[in-house]
């Protein structure tokens, strides 16, 4: 048997070496000045689109030169198409003849970008203060073909510079007040001598997304500022429900920064392009030399198309061993950016007045999305390789399968430093198709299909677009993502599915397998390594590693960040073997069917020993950046406690079935529901709490809610009252009230409760006296929140009179807190606690 198979091995190599030695070459070099050249090695074309010509060529006309692969071989260079470089269905290969593009070397480089030369110090002037004017530098704008362009990128060598900004990622003020209705911001007026400036924009932190807006005009008062924007960003802004801008006493409102403005540059690597007068200003960082770095500013928003039909896509493409810099992307700079999920911007959105959709009856929202540029686009192909790339210094998505792929592969690449998303693939809604709808194509040939994304390094990316992925499949199908290093995230690891229903659609069979996901969250919530959305049939998520999630500054809910998530509508998949280091997952609003099988700390490590890229690939892990020594990650604390929110609607202008509607919506059982008056209380749990918090504020802004979460006393028999025996079923009860007017009376009142134990022992005595089980108090802001439990089929008032029996020392206590304690709105004059009903 050795020897046959080594007989068998003999052969097959002897085949490929057959292969190689009547294969085609033709070579590319940058340097080449002739100007009849013939793509030999001693005279390559002098670009990509005249090498890709002549085998479109040979082809065409049947030359023996294609009976075999054709090998395009690039030089190393830095090549400046001056448009995308566009592969044909006529370019296309066959299985027997692929068309390879190879790099001969590892510095063969397709930039998007120009490069500005001729800085020169400022001098002194009256932009910059004598601290500054010193380091800053100007050059003037470069043009293409004989025009200016506007960008917003420039890069350093391989250093992204910063786009004049009023305020640092990790230094971002809050906003005061959003006002829907008139469309404008508030913001403190926490700057010097500001002035509005045409060009300047907004900067806003929202939930899981952000969005970018174009100031229009700016009331500058003492102590704040009123912002309002141009459209159409400004009407999208303020009408679409989520993600909206966040406004919260609890955990603070949404973060923001004021960016592209000349009074902005007072920060090393600081840049700002002078629009009316072509001017480029950059403030220069120490060690720097702009005679030798080369600086580029991008000018193409796709540098390479592989775009075919239907009835003929591009096919047996290979891309090996290139660099692809510099793209753009400038939608926002003409319309601003609103941004729904994933990096997709609003093109409409609003509340809808009548809720209700074709697919969900419940539904209170629309949307239309577009989709950011790509630097490379892959759109109706089949079996195309990508391996051994890498993609750096681009301004929105790296590398996007669009649609109508079938089985293309992405493989063993660098994708880092992006400002978008790393990879994509699949429908994420046409801009004429509702993003909630379940898609079902006549023509199945559309939908994504078997494409995979294997054993890539995805670093440092969604650094502009903090919303965006590090992979995301919208509708698709039999994609396999594997062994992939993800890493340094604003957001989300890997985002699978769209259109957030539980109906079938044409997503099914996609495989994320042995991927590891570190250092993620870094911006965003509403977040996990492993990300889900709607029905997808046969989908298996296994075997992953996550681990390690970014301490957010700007978390809306500090608290809701997740290993694994599968969102609304997820449904028929499989989730297990994955390992975590903590039980923090959410399970929110499933459809049927999501099967979850060990996971967790739990899960033995030999399970996950292959997750990350495999040895072949490991190179690619010198490319990541070391952690910055400002981070920090979260520790999970499991709060295993009772959780309520409380909704305050004294007029009455949300339904019951509605109330009730919304709340199973967010996965929570309306059994547990108590009221009082106008005030309707859900006994949760904390992440289901957290997602009710979330969603209330989008769906009803107007009406009040409240999370009863912080805990300030808490009694327990077991550790009480040694002599009591806890019952295995219990009753309880839950009262409200609030504390008086006055901080210091308030001081003093959560002070007694701290005390309480070592100088009032004889209330935990009437607490074992009357056999309560629990008395736990919670508050938020100045409302109390009282849960109270006993053993079941107990009276209540009975056994809360055995509190005073023989102990005076009770009531002298509840005489002096019923002076700190008042009635919430809606009690009589004499009323402090009133209870909550089922």
């Amino acid at each position: 048997m050795r020897v046959v198979k080594h007989i068998i091995l003999s052969s097959i190599a002897i085949l490929i070496l057959l292969s190689k030695a009547f294969s085609t070459e033709i070579y590319v070099g940058i340097h080449s000045e002739k100007l009849d050249r013939d793509g030999s090695m001693s005279s390559p074309y002098a670009n990509l689109e005249d090498a890709l010509r002549q085998v479109r060529e040979w082809r065409r006309l049947g030359d023996p030169k294609i009976k075999s692969a054709v090998y395009i071989l690039v030089k190393d260079g830095v090549y400046r198409p001056s448009q995308p470089i566009l592969i044909r269905p006529e370019d296309s290969g066959t299985l027997q003849s692929p068309t390879s593009i190879r790099g001969l070397g590892d510095k063969a480089v397709f930039s998007g970008g120009i490069t500005v030369k001729g800085w020169r110090r400022v001098g002194k002037n009256n932009l910059f203060g004598e601290k500054h004017f010193k380091n800053i530098y100007v050059a003037d704008a470069p043009k293409v073909g004989g025009r200016y362009f506007p960008f917003r990128q420039m890069w350093v060598g391989d250093t992204k510079a910063i786009r004049a900004e009023s305020h640092s990622d990790y230094e971002l003020p809050r906003i005061l007040n959003w006002n829907f209705k008139e469309q404008t911001a508030t913001i403190p007026n926490v700057f010097k001598n500001i002035e509005f400036k045409d060009g300047m924009e907004f900067f806003i932190h929202q939930w899981w997304a952000i969005a970018q807006l174009r100031i229009k005009e700016a009331i500058v008062k003492k102590d704040s500022i009123v912002l309002s924007f141009h459209d159409p960003e400004s009407k999208i802004q303020s009408e679409h429900p989520w993600p909206s801008p966040w406004l919260s006493k609890e955990t603070g409102n949404s973060a923001f920064r004021l960016v592209n403005s000349i009074q902005f540059l007072d920060t090393p690597g600081e840049w700002f392009l002078d629009e009316q007068d072509h001017k480029i200003y950059y403030y220069k960082r120490d060690k720097e030399d702009l005679e030798t770095s080369e600086i580029v500013v991008p000018y193409l928003e796709t540098i390479l198309e592989l775009r075919g039909t239907l009835e003929n896509p591009v096919s047996h493409i290979h891309i090996e061993g290139l660099n692809f810099k510099h793209s753009s992307w400038i939608r926002p700079h003409y319309f601003g950016h609103v941004a729904l999920q994933a990096g997709m911007y609003f093109i409409d959105a609003y509340k809808l007045e009548t809720p209700g959709t074709p697919d969900k009856k419940g539904l209170e929202n629309q949307a239309w999305v577009g989709r950011p540029k790509s630097a490379i686009v892959l759109s109706h192909t089949k079996q195309n390789e990508i391996s051994n790339c890498k993609f750096t210094h681009l301004a929105s998505t790296a590398v996007d399968f669009e649609e109508a792929n079938y089985k293309d592969s992405f493989t063993g690449n660098l994708i880092k430093d992006v400002g978008g998303n790393g990879v994509l693939v699949g429908k994420f809604s046409d801009e004429q198709f509702e993003a909630h709808l379940p898609y079902h194509p006549k023509d199945e040939r559309i939908v994504s299909d078997g494409v995979s994304i294997e054993n890539n390094l995805i670093h440092n990316v969604c650094n502009e677009d903090w919303g965006a992925v590090g992979i995301g499949v919208g509708f698709a199908r039999n994609i396999n993502i594997l062994n992939n290093d993800i890493s340094d995230l604003a957001y989300t690891g890997i985002s699978v599915g769209w259109g957030w229903t539980p109906t079938i659609n044409i997503s099914k069979n996609n495989i994320v397998k042995e991927n590891r996901i570190t250092r993620y969250g870094k911006f965003m919530y509403d977040v996990a390594g492993i990300y889900t959305l709607s029905a997808q049939p046969g989908t298996i998520i296994q075997n992953n590693l996550i681990d390690s999630i970014y301490l957010s500054p700007y978390a809306h809910i500090p608290d809701h960040w997740f290993y694994l998530y599968t969102d609304e509508g997820s449904a028929y998949m499989n989730i297990s073997d994955n390992w975590y280091p903590e039980n923090k997952i959410l399970k929110n609003a499933n459809g049927p069917s999501v099967e979850w099988k060990e996971n967790g700390p739990q899960v033995d490590l030999a399970k996950v020993a292959n997750a990350g890229l495999s040895s072949t690939y490991r190179s690619l892990l010198k490319y990541q950046n070391k952690v910055e020594d400002r981070s920090k990650f979260n520790k999970h604390i499991p709060f295993d406690k009772p959780v309520y929110v409380q909704i305050s609607d004294p007029d009455g202008s949300i339904s019951a079935k509605s109330l009730e509607s919304f709340i199973q919506r967010q996965g929570a059982e309306i059994k547990q529901i108590y009221r009082w008056k106008g005030y309707t209380l859900l006994k949760t749990t904390d992440d289901i709490a957290q997602k009710i918090s979330s969603a209330w504020k989008a769906d009803f802004p107007a009406v009040k809610c409240k999370v009863f979460k912080e805990i300030f006393y808490s009694f327990e028999s077991k550790q009480h009252c040694p002599t009591n025996s806890e019952s295995d079923e219990e009753d309880f009860v839950i009262l409200t009230a609030q504390l008086v007017d006055d901080p210091n009376k308030r001081d003093q009142y959560y002070q007694y409760h701290k005390d309480q134990f070592e100088q009032w022992p004889e209330i935990s005595k009437g607490f074992c006296n009357a056999g309560f089980n629990d008395v736990t108090m919670y508050r938020n802001d100045h409302q109390l929140l009282l849960y109270i439990s006993y053993p079941k089929g107990k009276s209540f008032d009975e056994i809360n009179a055995l509190t005073t029996k023989d102990n005076p020392k009770v009531e002298e206590w509840n005489k002096l807190m019923s002076t700190f304690q008042r009635g919430i709105q809606g009690t009589a004059a004499n009323e402090s606690w009133i209870f909550y009903k089922k």
